[in-house]
């Protein structure tokens, strides 16, 4: 499957059936003079819009990597999918500014029945459309296509108001007309705001998923020389790209020409079975040939995790003729002092060791 031809066909279906679907109502907004009908057709054409831009991002992050940008052009997808909400919450604005100048300046409707039929045609179509945009965004990892698919869903909802609308009208004669195109419009305005909230979170970079990563690190320990692997950071660059970095705990008794044949099979393997580029892997050597170390491995790692919001102590090494102890600690972000609480446990170590020159790292939570 060539994800750029998907997401470009689906694009061009969504761009067809907008324009489609923004003619009709266009026509039966003017002819029924109903402000909500024609705010919906604008809505339309700001969504076949979005689809020639979700195109045109598809485009650019598709591009060969180059010297400007070594990492390819992924990214581009995310700012595709940005400016997306940027039209959307555009369109609600500029909306929510027709419909109360209707409200101040109201028209009385008319509702042909064969504009009410076309009407709820329009519904079944957004949302046989949205439903498809959407999954197929979801299936090919397309922000961009999970937003336009999203949007189509609340057209539906949208024109079903409107019809909703048309039926109070016709029964009792009350038009909701230009209040409805305010709802409808703040609804718009919302559905951008989150859609831009989502973008910009994503360019700023999000915490990989608990259970993606704890897949990677259990590729990674099923290698026999590997006791643990820690630290592992990701760095997204675009919906198909992800290049990262570990660290892993082996015997301190490996060659350097072990370590690297190892590296090399872990890295393959990672490729292999998530797509992640293993770019960096360092290392932690672990005591095997000394008893005194595991007991003091013990008594610090006892006293360090009695420490609340301390989640984890890992890259433990300690070098009894020199008189060395180092090992990193992870800190939970809710910590209301992370580097009170780390300065506290130093101390609190080194007073139980004084004669061991300690260095302590205090590792970020980004995925452990």
């Amino acid at each position: 499957m060539n994800r750029d031809k998907v997401i470009i066909r689906t694009s061009i279906i969504g761009i067809i059936t907008n324009v489609f679907l923004s003619g009709f109502k266009a026509f039966i907004g003017l002819l029924t003079g109903s402000i909500a009908i024609v705010l919906d057709a604008v809505n339309n054409i700001s969504d076949a819009l979005s689809s020639v831009i979700t195109i045109i991002g598809t485009k650019l992050a598709g591009k060969q990597p180059d010297k400007e940008h070594p990492y390819g052009h992924g990214r581009g997808e995310y700012m595709t999918a940005m400016i997306i909400a940027a039209i959307v919450l555009y369109a609600g604005v500029t909306s929510f500014v027709e419909a109360v100048k209707k409200i101040i300046s109201p028209t009385v409707p008319e509702y042909p029945a064969a504009s009410i039929v076309i009407l709820i045609s329009a519904v079944i179509v957004k949302l046989l459309l949205g439903t498809y945009v959407e999954k197929t965004g979801e299936k090919v990892h397309s922000d961009s296509l999970i937003a336009s698919g999203k949007d189509a869903l609340l057209d539906a909802v949208i024109s079903a108001s409107t019809i909703a609308a048309a039926a109070v009208f016709l029964i009792w004669g009350l038009s909701l007309e230009a209040w409805l195109g305010a709802v409808i419009s703040i609804i718009i305005i919302r559905s951008g705001i989150e859609m831009l909230k989502e973008s910009f979170s994503e360019i700023l970079g999000e915490r990989v998923e608990k259970e993606y990563t704890e897949d990677i690190k259990a590729t990674i320990t099923s290698f026999p020389e590997v006791s643990g692997a820690y630290d592992l950071l990701l760095h997204n660059y675009g919906p198909d790209t992800m290049i990262g970095s570990v660290h892993i705990e082996v015997p301190d008794t490996m060659t350097a020409h072990e370590l690297d044949v190892l590296e090399r099979d872990i890295a393959e393997a990672v490729i292999a079975k998530h797509g992640v580029i293993l770019a960096g892997i360092s290392i932690y050597s672990v005591n095997t040939r000394d008893d005194e170390a595991a007991e003091i491995l013990d008594d610090i790692r006892r006293t360090v995790m009695s420490h609340q919001y301390l989640l984890q102590l890992h890259g433990f090494f300690i070098d009894i003729e020199k008189k060395k102890i180092r090992f990193d600690i992870i800190i939970d972000f809710a910590c209301p002092d992370r580097d009170g609480l780390y300065q506290s446990i130093v101390e609190e170590i080194q007073a139980k060791y004084q004669d061991y020159k300690l260095a302590v790292t205090l590792d970020v939570d980004a995925s452990d």
